[in-house]
């Protein structure tokens, strides 16, 4: 398949010109022109996925390898390392990001991961009906999203309703109408905004929120008669 054609079918999925100004979706390594064998689909790429992956294959990632301008391709540095590494195995890289996510993304984790039926969406913003205690649907978001005790601020005993941006939402709190926000990367300013407007706020984490777009797309994909490969790249935190 040539990458000229997975680009017209992931345009139908989620739209390129969905993206924000400031993000850098689309095509990131390798040409139209292109051929591939195999497709990876991943949050991220790290060196172990670009090592394990086959020559002449393609990725699909969340996050865009390439944000800013290059002025060099250091083989020693991130993300010139992985680059120069996949130019020599002939791998190619298409990334959607913010296209993704109001396209599929957010959708896909209030509905087949966290079970919840959707009320309404806002681009980034997806809004669903809760009607459980604090309690727990902090502790079934704990668990269903695989977070050990999520930071969280509680400002209510009774959750009726919530919203959801995965991965880095905080500058949408403004926006905010319902009673508790799930997102992640949560600063403590957003936090201390957040108490004192009544807002409950639970931390997802960036990584255990949008780790669910290889799977996301993997099904999409299916639905088009192509099979993908999820291939998960490593969280950076540890934990100790």
């Amino acid at each position: 398949m040539k990458v000229s054609e997975l680009y017209g079918i992931l345009e139908n999925i989620a739209p390129f010109d969905l993206q924000e100004k400031w993000d850098n979706s689309g095509l990131q390594v390798g040409s139209f022109e292109d051929e591939f064998e195999e497709i990876y689909v991943s949050l991220d790429l790290d060196s172990k996925l670009v090592e394990d992956a086959k020559e002449n294959s393609l990725f699909i990632t969340h996050h865009p390898l390439i944000f800013d301008g290059l002025k060099s391709v250091d083989p020693t540095k991130y993300p010139s390392n992985l680059i120069y590494k996949m130019i020599k195995k002939d791998i190619k890289l298409i990334s959607m990001h913010t296209n993704a996510d109001k396209a599929f993304l957010n959708r896909y984790v209030v509905e087949e991961v966290l079970g919840y039926s959707i009320t309404s969406v806002d681009e980034f913003l997806v809004d669903f009906v809760v009607n459980k205690s604090f309690d727990e649907f902090y502790q079934e978001i704990s668990q269903k999203l695989s977070i050990e005790k999520p930071r969280a601020v509680k400002t209510k005993e009774f959750i009726n309703s919530a919203s959801i941006c995965t991965g880095s939402g905080g500058s949408l709190l403004s926006q905010i109408k319902t009673d508790c926000f799930l997102t992640g990367d949560i600063k403590y300013h957003t936090a201390l905004e957040a108490k004192e407007n009544s807002i409950t706020l639970i931390d997802i984490e960036h990584y255990q929120s949008e780790v669910h777009f290889a799977k996301a797309l993997q099904k999409l994909l299916k639905d088009k008669g192509i099979d993908a490969i999820i291939a998960h790249s490593s969280n950076p935190y540890t934990t100790i």
